[in-house]
């Protein structure tokens, strides 16, 4: 016998007192969120500080040649 055998063929329990959500709304609640405010915002902060760095390195070495 498995776990869930004893109320595997029950119905869906649907309220009477209330209507289904929407399913554009019932989505919205399993959508991704910024759990680490400011996050994304550090990393293309530090993509750009590199960029930047990569870029004047460039510049030096074709100075140098």
């Amino acid at each position: 016998m498995g776990r869930y055998d004893d109320i595997i063929d029950h119905p869906h329990y649907q309220s009477k007192k209330r209507k289904p959500m929407p399913m554009l709304n019932r989505a919205a609640q399993f959508a991704p969120f910024a759990a680490l405010t400011g996050y994304d915002d550090a990393i293309k902060d530090a993509t750009r500080q590199i960029d930047e760095q990569q870029s004047h390195d460039l510049e030096h070495v074709e100075d140098i040649y």
